[in-house]
């Protein structure tokens, strides 16, 4: 198994081009952590160019948090391009829970489309777990049932690695179970750190076929930044502290991930 700081040299060595179907509130943001870490963001949501699109890209995103029908239609269709293409895919979740067309709109697209990589809240997974769990816009308020066990569980269910995100981020394939500790409680204070996350899973991703292990290394570097940013001397509140973020994610190195990673496998 390679290191985590080995995968983020090979993302910023092959610049893979990661194409997204996002949230129109956060888009900039996936775009500019995607290309800060070190690959090349595409973001291409019209029906009529999406799956075409996935034909020159190395991993999909697809991200419900300001969904429509239309917007559903155009990931199917660049899910089933991908799928034939063989590149990772990686849904996030994002509402899952609060409305019947977020939730019917994910299990839809799980059913018709082979999703690698699921990546939610506590809540939201637990939604797509078939766990009792409430959803507050897009903020967890609360889950029946072991965090842990719901992702093993949805794993084993759709065959894919699900990502939950929280103050202990957890990545389980099933058979495979990490926990996270890196992160800062100011990550929290800015909107769209968990869409930039999911960004950063589908980079590394685009470059590790063991999907448990690349969506580990990218919420440890991710947690890594934010901690490193939260320390600054620059970081004087949360303009300051997203600005000071982005050039920790761009100036992490290997000596910087080797003291601060902090994760483990169960």
């Amino acid at each position: 198994m390679p290191e985590v700081y080995q995968l983020l040299g090979k993302i910023r060595a092959e610049k893979p081009l990661v194409h997204h179907i996002t949230n129109w509130v956060t888009i900039y943001d996936c775009a500019n952590i995607t290309r800060t870490i070190g690959a090349l963001p595409v973001m291409a949501h019209a029906v009529e160019e999406s799956a075409e699109m996935v034909s020159i890209a190395s991993a999909l995103v697809l991200n419900i948090g300001t969904l429509t029908p239309q917007l559903i239609e155009s990931m199917i269709s660049a899910g089933k391009a991908a799928n034939q293409k063989g590149i990772p895919i990686v849904l996030d979740a994002v509402g899952a829970g609060a409305t019947k067309l977020r939730t019917d709109s994910a299990n839809r697209i799980m059913k018709e489309v082979k999703i690698d990589i699921i990546k939610g809240n506590s809540a939201e997974i637990g939604i797509l777990a078939g766990a009792k769990a409430e959803v507050k816009g897009v903020e967890a308020m609360s889950v029946e049932g072991d965090p842990v066990e719901l992702a093993k569980k949805l794993a084993e269910d759709e065959e894919a690695t699900v990502v939950i995100t929280g103050k202990q981020d957890i990545v389980s394939n099933g058979s495979d179970t990490y926990l996270i500790n890196n992160g800062h409680e100011m990550m929290g204070s800015i909107v769209g750190t968990g869409c930039m996350v999911a960004s950063v899973i589908g980079c590394f991703a685009a470059v590790e076929k063991d999907y448990a292990f690349a969506s580990t290394s990218a919420l440890v570097c991710f947690g890594i930044a934010g901690e490193l940013a939260a320390k600054s001397d620059r970081s004087k509140g949360p303009g300051t502290f997203k600005e000071v973020f982005y050039d920790e994610v761009y100036n992490l190195d290997s000596e910087k991930i080797k003291d601060l990673q902090n994760f483990q496998k169960v």
